[in-house]
């Protein structure tokens, strides 16, 4: 089964037609890129979770992507191996990304929905060579069940129902991913929030309370709550690449600013840390904004 969907996915032409299924989070949908032969956006009861290009793994689409890409290029010098963990899988993009831009990376996927990777390994599939473990299960216990000072990336990027769950928002949680990383490793989180940013506010004192070093890029209008949208967070127990990152993402086809230091703190706009007694899911997406 798994051998004729890899013949049929590297043999697909244009006009190929989406592909739906039912997995355990909703509705997912694989729909065909109309400009690249062999790309495909990932949706979840309609909500974009993902893009692959299964040509050009290096290529990432998604404006949150391209910040997460960026970030992983600058948790080591370039070509070096690295050890990562990625919590919630998606597509596996960013893995991919890892894998393709640094060879012999060993990474370990965290994913809850085991329907949507079985979906993405049919019709997605990975190169075999590539050391990318898949594990099913909840983020949090996963990382739980991590060895101290494993990792050099970390990746916080789950949604159910395009929300963030509220376990995975703490203090609590946010230490535990601090155990993993080694000295000078990097976590980094997808975030999605608009109008006054509380939730984003929330999240950047959190990470504040847990690590030294904390910065935060996003759209312009996101940040200033013009607009529903993507901020990545970015932490660590040492200096951060903020010069090299603002300057990647400034570049970018929709430019990023990066706040960090006295800016990023006044950001919070004096919102408390969120616990576990206190957390919550991120906001929904406003209605149309998925179009």
């Amino acid at each position: 089964m798994a051998r004729s969907a890899n013949r049929s996915a590297g043999r697909r032409r244009a006009g190929a037609e989406a592909v739906t299924h039912p997995v355990d989070s909703g509705l997912a949908e694989l729909r065909p890129d109309r400009d690249r032969p062999r790309a495909w956006t990932v949706l979840v009861d309609g909500a974009p979770q993902s893009h692959v290009d299964l040509d050009d793994p290096t290529r990432l689409d998604f404006a949150y992507q391209r910040i997460l890409g960026h970030v992983a290029d600058l948790a080591a010098p370039p070509g070096r191996p690295l050890r990562a963990v990625h919590l919630g899988g998606g597509a596996l993009t960013l893995a991919r990304y890892v894998a393709a831009t640094r060879p012999r990376s060993r990474q370990q996927v965290v994913e809850l929905d085991a329907g949507l990777v079985r979906l993405v390994r049919e019709h997605l599939p990975l190169e075999r060579t590539w050391q990318i473990r898949v594990r099913g299960g909840d983020a949090r216990a996963g990382l739980a069940g991590l060895p101290d000072d494993s990792a050099d990336l970390v990746v916080s990027d789950v949604f159910g129902g395009a929300r963030t769950p509220a376990h995975l928002t703490s203090t609590e949680y946010l230490t535990e991913a601090a155990r993993v990383l080694r000295p000078g490793g990097l976590y980094a989180a997808n975030l999605t929030d608009g109008g006054a940013l509380a939730f984003a506010r929330a999240q950047v004192a959190t990470a504040l309370a847990v690590f030294p070093e904390v910065c935060l890029a996003a759209d312009p209008a996101v940040l200033r709550g013009r607009r529903f949208g993507n901020l990545v967070l970015v932490a660590g127990d040492g200096p951060l690449p903020v010069g090299e990152l603002a300057r990647r993402t400034a570049g970018d086809p929709a430019p990023c600013r990066v706040e960090h230091g006295r800016a990023l703190a006044g950001f919070t706009g004096g919102a408390a840390p969120v616990t576990d007694a206190t957390a919550r899911p991120s906001p929904p997406p406003p209605d149309g904004v998925f179009g």
